[in-house]
């Protein structure tokens, strides 16, 4: 069994991602399942195989506690890695050759806090991989841009498996082609930080990038529309790379 984490802000498309990927790996006759681990979630484009809903109760814990919806998210968090042995028996029954992780929609929750690198590191299976998910609406400016690609690669450091990023909704995009374009090129990037008109801006951006440069900072990205389900067969060869060294799904 492989694991696949698709992590992102709220509201980039991780979910109807999620749903993507089942049905590309289900077309490709591969056995493929959803996880939700959003505590909060209301509703979902796709039916998990396993649901850590049905481990934790939302709105009991904020009776049960007195809690807001904030303070009982933090605590719903963190209760995830409470119920890994549970979460994990579940997976174990359904026995998938994927399983696709839908994280919280609050990504600090996940990320930062112990329980969800907990959570990643110990869940058992073959191997693992992260998507991050660049929202496509949120860094058509390369101010933008860069402070999202510096929260991708914060994500790496705390999950510690491989990532991929990808950039959604291009369906919807007008500057899609720049932004990919600033992904595979910085020297791109660094001109567009200079054309814009905020000066100070403009300093702290480039010097963030330059420190992160120093460091081997780099991003690449992969085009995906979740509406579209353009660019699933680059994201599917990618993934099969990193499970399988190069072995693809069977198409």
């Amino acid at each position: 069994m492989y694991a696949i984490f698709v992590t992102g802000t709220a509201g980039s498309g991780k979910s109807l991602l999620t749903s993507r990927l089942i049905e590309w790996y289900s077309s490709n006759n591969a056995y493929a399942v959803a996880m939700n681990l959003d505590p909060g979630a209301v509703s979902l484009p796709y039916e998990p195989a396993v649901d850590v809903r049905d481990h934790i109760d939302f709105d009991t814990i904020m009776n049960s506690y007195s809690l807001g919806p904030n303070g009982a998210l933090i605590m719903a968090s963190d209760m995830i890695a409470t119920k890994l042995n549970d979460i994990q028996n579940e997976v174990d029954e359904v026995n998938p050759d994927y399983v696709i992780i839908d994280t919280p929609g609050q990504l600090e929750l996940f990320a930062y806090r112990a329980s969800g690198p907990f959570f990643v590191s110990n869940l058992s299976c073959e191997n693992k991989a992260a998507i991050f998910v660049f929202d496509g609406m949120l860094v058509s400016s390369p101010t933008n841009f860069i402070s999202i690609a510096l929260l991708a690669t914060s994500i790496r450091l705390r999950l510690r498996i491989p990532q991929v990023n990808i950039l959604s909704k291009i369906d919807m995009m007008e500057a899609k082609n720049s932004v990919l374009s600033w992904a595979a090129n910085t020297a791109l990037l660094e001109q567009a930080i200079a054309g814009e008109k905020d000066s100070e801006n403009y300093l702290l951006s480039m010097r963030l990038l330059q420190s992160a440069m120093k460091g081997g900072f780099s991003v690449g990205l992969l085009a995906v529309s979740g509406a579209t389900a353009e660019g699933m067969i680059n994201l599917g060869a990618t993934l099969g790379r990193i499970f399988k060294m190069g072995e693809e799904v069977e198409g």
